[in-house]
């Protein structure tokens, strides 16, 4: 049986550090916004922004971050997204406003992009052969499980015991001791140089537009959805991504070319992630806040509460989902998926502000779990399936950029809808916090419609066809595998278990 070298396990173990300070930062904050909120002077709207300003940097510089990989190396790219994370955590510890916590939050997301969209290309390296490469790959996804658990309970005990400042502030040891240990373990990659081809105006297009669509949004709560500066803002948004597109269609070393729009499949299963994802990450904001200011939980007990979500995510996504894929096909398991994430959310949506946690909370918090660890990795190798091997970095990007957009999307929707309605019912005469619930159930409601047209479109629009690369198997594509033969499904359940498992880490929590 093949083993990993010894000597390549330090190099793993740093790209696995560098992915849990990321992806741990991305569901720490959520827990610690109540406390943001009273410190600063947020409004509830403009709360959203400390996890949007993350989320949009990183969505929409992934692409560019990656084409950087390939230009000036990988690893350099690695160290100068950690240095540029950590510098940025010790500013948004220091933010004294909003504005500053927000622009550091930025920065993070800069950061981010920047070290998690080299780390799987140089893990590929480092890890040439098939065997070895599967089992890196495994460490690497557990990480991503564990930063979603770990992420949660550990934003409430730090908020708890030491303030929502610490929840930055543990970044600095880490970043450094990450740093220090890149510099000397990871090996060295010359890149093909800035010659080959930078799209700048292409990346910057990008990111100012999606700026511009979630600045829209999240003023709506403040101004209204046909105010001029809404629509001012879409008008902007519109016009920026336009002309991205148009960018793609002539720049000589495109972001993303349009070739890559007519891989089958490919974006009839990145508009369900869309969709699907804006839904799952406005309830991990939303929930952690009515858990605190509407049932009275503190930071520690709400980051607690969450624990079982990611948990079951972890245990369904890397031990389950790769087989009942290769059984029964991603388009399957991603369509029972959405069906279970409808049910949890119309659950939350029955949720009043006498609600109990083990009776109103947990049974959605376990669904959830179980629908997330089906519909994150089937909805991946959807998308990775018609990819070429000359496509497939680049396939991987969009599907990674799709996720943190609908993220930012879905959470600045949600969290408008949520204010706008506990407006209203304030305004009526109904009690604080009566009318918080009031506005998470319409929030909650509105994300099980999300899912529900995430289904639909599944159904109308994704190709039937395998979980993953079979090219030992011959015949009709769109059945189960069980009838092709022993050694033939064996070789196509483990071909799907690697694609579930490579792609699960980057959006579990």
């Amino acid at each position: 049986m093949d083993r990993v070298s010894p000597s390549r396990w330090p190099a793993l173990l740093v790209l696995c550090a560098g992915s849990l300070m990321i992806i741990l930062d991305g569901s720490v904050v959520s827990v610690a916004l109540p406390a943001v909120q009273r410190d600063l002077g947020f409004t509830a709207a403009g709360m959203a922004w400390v996890v949007n300003a993350y989320l949009v940097a990183f969505g929409g510089l992934l692409l560019l971050a990656g084409r950087l990989g390939d230009l000036l190396g990988r690893r350099r790219v690695f160290l100068a997204g950690v240095v540029l994370f950590t510098v940025a955590s010790a500013a948004c510890a220091l933010a004294n406003g909003p504005a500053l916590l927000v622009g550091a939050r930025f920065g993070q997301g800069v950061g981010g992009a920047l070290a998690m969209a080299v780390s799987l290309g140089m893990i590929v390296r480092l890890y040439p052969e098939p065997a070895e490469r599967a089992r890196a790959i495994a460490v690497y996804s557990f990480t991503g499980a564990a930063g979603a658990s770990i992420g949660t309970v550990a934003g409430g005990v730090l908020t708890e015991l030491a303030g929502w400042r610490s929840i930055f502030l543990v970044n600095l040891p880490i970043g450094a001791g990450i740093l220090l240990a890149a510099v000397r373990r990871l090996p060295a990659e010359r890149g093909i140089g800035l010659r080959a081809g930078l799209d700048v105006p292409g990346a910057l297009l990008a990111t100012a537009g999606l700026m511009a669509a979630v600045l829209g949004i999240v003023g709506t709560g403040e101004h209204g959805w046909t105010s001029p500066r809404t629509l001012g803002a879409v008008a902007l948004a519109a016009l920026l991504l336009g002309g991205f597109a148009v960018r793609q269609g002539v720049a000589s070393t495109p972001l993303l070319p349009p070739r890559l729009m007519r891989v089958p499949g490919l974006l009839a299963a990145n508009t369900v992630q869309f969709l699907m994802v804006a839904a799952f990450f406005g309830f991990q904001f939303l929930l952690a806040v009515e858990l605190q200011l509407v049932l009275g939980l503190d930071a520690a007990a709400t980051g607690w509460a969450f624990l079982p979500t990611p948990v079951v995510i972890a245990v369904v996504s890397l031990g389950l989902a790769g087989r009942l894929i290769a059984r029964w096909g991603a388009r399957t398991v991603l369509v029972t998926g959405l069906g279970l994430a409808a049910v949890g959310f119309l659950l939350l949506a029955r949720l009043s502000a006498d609600g109990g946690y083990r009776t109103d909370v947990l049974p959605a918090m376990l669904i959830f779990g179980l629908a997330g660890g089906l519909t994150l990795p089937a909805v991946t190798t959807l998308a990775m399936a018609g990819a070429t091997d000359a496509d497939a970095g680049l396939a991987s990007g969009l599907a990674n950029t799709t996720q943190q957009v609908g993220g930012a999307v879905g959470l600045a929707a949600l969290a408008t809808l949520a204010a706008s309605r506990s407006d209203a019912l304030r305004a009526a005469g109904r009690a604080e916090a009566a009318a918080l619930a009031g506005g998470y159930r319409v929030a909650f409601a509105v994300a099980a419609a999300l899912m529900l047209a995430a289904l639909l479109l599944a159904l109308c629009t994704v190709p039937r066809r395998p979980g993953g690369p079979r090219p030992d198997v011959d015949g009709p594509v769109d059945g189960p595998v069980a009838d092709r033969g022993p050694r033939n499904r064996q070789a196509s359940e483990r071909r799907v278990r690697l694609t579930a498992d490579a792609e699960a880490a980057r959006v579990i929590g």
